[in-house]
Order: C-alpha cells, then structure tokens, then sequence
C-alpha cells in the first residue's frame, strides 16, 4: 500500500488497541534499514554530507553551476526518498536536468533509530539548513508530498535562502477542501496519538501500514497508477519493492506534524513553529511553481493550489496534470511532461528587482511577523 499519508489516516482511525496489536514488531525493536545503493539511481551517485537526519546526495555527474543548486526535498513519511529518482523514464530528477534545472540534490531522510525518538520538526528544519548552507547558502527547493510543507516552512523561515520553491503534491491548507486524510482527524483526542507512540516506543514505524491496513488497495495507489505503464512486468517488479522498503519515523516528528499540519493547519493559518519563530507563508518572497494531480485523493488540487492565495509577495504558477498522487512523482506521462518543464522554469535567471522593492519586500515580511508574534510569546513545544 504505498499511500504516503496512510500512517496518520490509520494513527486517528485504527485507535491505540490495534497499535498496542503492532508493538511485538517492528514498531518498538525497531529494524536495520537497508543499506543505500546509489547504483540503483539514475541521476544521484554521490554522498555530499552525512547528517543526523539525512544523507544529501549529490549527481553522479554534476551539471555546470549557473543557477543555485535545486534542492530535492523528499517526502518523510513512509518510504525511502528514492521516489524522487526512480528509475530511468521514472526519475523526475533526470528530467528537471534535462529541463535545464542546473546542479540537484536530495534530501535522503534516514530511517529513524531509537536515539532519534525525540527529534522533532526543528530537527529536520535545522539539517536542512545546514545542508543549503553546504551547497552555497542559497537554493531553489522542490518540495514532494510531506517535502513540500517542510520546504516551505523553511522558505517562511528563511526567505532570504531560497531562490525558487517548487512545490508537488504538497498539503499545504488542510481546510481548502476534503481530502481521503481529513475526515479522519476531528474524532480522535489529541491524547491518542501520545499514547500510541509512547507504546511504540517513541517511534512509529513505516511498516504499519501493511500490517493495519485492509486486504484491498485503493486504485489511488496501484503500480499502474503510481507509474503510468501498464504491462511492463519488470517495473512493476521494482515499484512493490520500493513499495516495501519503509522508514521509521521520530515519535516527535509523528505528533508534531499530525497536530500542527493535518489536525491544526498552522501552516496556512500563519503560526506554524520553526526554528524559534512562528511564521507565515505570507514571508515567502520566492516565486512558486505548484504541481497538482486532478485526481489526486491523498492532496487534493485545492490543498495543493492554496498556496497562491496564502503567498501574496510573490508569483505563483499552478499547473495541474492528469493523474493521481503518485503518479505526480513517478508516473512516466507525467514526469515527461510536467519536470522538464519546471527543470527549465528553475534554470530561468531570476528577474531583477530594484533594490526599493526588495527593501519594501523585506520591510513587509518584517511587520507582518512583528504583527503575529507578540513580544513575550513562546513557541510551543511537544
């Protein structure tokens, strides 16, 4: 079942006795991640840097810097961050190269262990951060799935830091419109989800889905709809064993984005908590590229296409494509038709603005966090 939302849908829905059900797995002993092999990746073929949270990967091949690095950041949910980069004719890295990106990297979010059990959303915003400053202190960010929401908190955070911000599949306002993930959350205590991962260990592992899950697979996530190729055995063969190789998350992490992104929308209600500050989407000064899927029951268009209306500094393009969520990543038809043209959209220099409208740019982000944050207000920690 290679739904990268199922962990939170079943966390509200299944209740703490069908998880307690769980724990004699791998949920509370944890398991060896499987070791990385760059070879399978068409396009990322080198370790830049090595943190807590991540490996950030580089090109086999690096292109020629004459744009800032686009920065991959993958989804943290279920699977693996090779959904970025596939396979060959599947690799939506390959095609923003071939688009014109300029260099790419990727974040490759590490399976989480039992000493990451505290590490909350500050953790991975705090990585990421080191690792843009790594590549040059200013990047374009793709941000997939989950990725999108982390990579644009780091542009409200940061808006200085990042050139362009591409956003695919993204939750970015849970309250736009329906999607399969929100009926669930209005009926479970907050408790629940504390209590659960306090029986697991301070982890929840990528494997639950699997073992709560119904026998039946929603079309939403079938090889066939993830890939956009029917009848070719051998890439079948390879999505299941993607479909299997899940990582673990940081119980923190878990109950920080179940509350503040999925149950509390604090990312489009402008109070979202990074790094020390509440910030809005309205401080992101980058211009936006939004990738929707029409059919997408996991994103739905309008909590992918909010965006626009929550980023008023800034220009935003929505492109929507036929197809469901996976497919936006992974679906041949559509990595052929929609990356390369988001590849040439990041390799595009940047319009010049006049150093006055910069300056009225940064003054009005400054006001409107000065008007959100009062003086002595204290971010709220889990």
């Amino acid at each position: 079942m290679a739904d990268p939302f199922e962990l939170w849908r079943l966390a509200w829905m299944s209740g703490v006795s069908c998880f307690a059900d769980f724990i004699p797995g791998a949920a509370v002993h944890g398991r060896e991640a499987a070791p990385l092999d760059l070879s399978t990746l068409p396009v990322f073929g080198r370790v830049r840097l090595e943190l807590s949270t991540m490996l950030l990967l580089e090109e086999r091949e690096p292109a020629a810097a004459r744009t800032a690095t686009s920065l991959i950041v993958a989804p943290f949910a279920v699977h693996e961050a090779s959904i970025a980069d596939f396979a060959e004719g599947h690799s939506l890295a390959r095609a923003l190269a071939e688009g014109g990106s300029g260099p790419l990297a990727l974040t490759f979010w590490k399976s989480a262990t039992a000493d990451m059990r505290d590490y909350g959303i500050d953790a991975y915003l705090a990585d990421l951060n080191v690792a843009i400053d790594d590549l040059g202190g200013r990047v374009s960010l793709v941000g997939l799935c989950q990725g999108g929401w982390l990579a644009a908190a780091y542009a409200s955070r940061f808006p200085a830091k990042v050139v362009k911000l591409a956003l695919a599949g993204a939750p970015i306002d849970l309250a736009a419109a329906e999607s399969g993930i929100t009926p669930a959350l209005a009926s479970v205590p907050p408790g629940m989800i504390a209590n659960m991962v306090a029986l697991c260990g301070g982890r929840v592992s990528g494997s639950l889905p699997f073992s709560l899950a119904p026998d039946g697979q929603s079309p939403e996530y079938t090889a066939e709809a993830a890939l956009q190729c029917a009848g070719e055995p051998a890439m079948m063969a390879r999505f299941d064993a993607w479909d299997l190789r899940t990582v673990d998350l940081p119980g923190a992490y878990f109950m920080q984005t179940a509350e503040w992104i999925f149950r509390e929308n604090r990312l489009a209600r402008g109070c979202f908590p990074a790094l020390g500050r509440l910030v809005a989407l309205s401080s992101i000064t980058a211009p936006i590229f939004v990738l929707a899927a029409a059919d997408d029951e996991v994103v739905s268009p309008a909590q992918a296409t909010a965006v626009g209306s929550l980023c008023r500094q800034t220009r935003v393009e929505t492109r929507v494509e036929p197809g469901r969520h996976l497919s936006l990543f992974m679906g041949r038809k559509t990595v052929g038709a929609a990356w390369p043209e988001i590849g040439h959209w990041l390799g595009e220099p940047e319009r010049a603005s006049s150093p006055a409208t910069a300056a009225r740019r940064e003054r009005k982000g400054r006001q409107a966090q000065a008007m959100r944050e009062p003086p002595q207000s204290r971010v709220r920690s889990v």
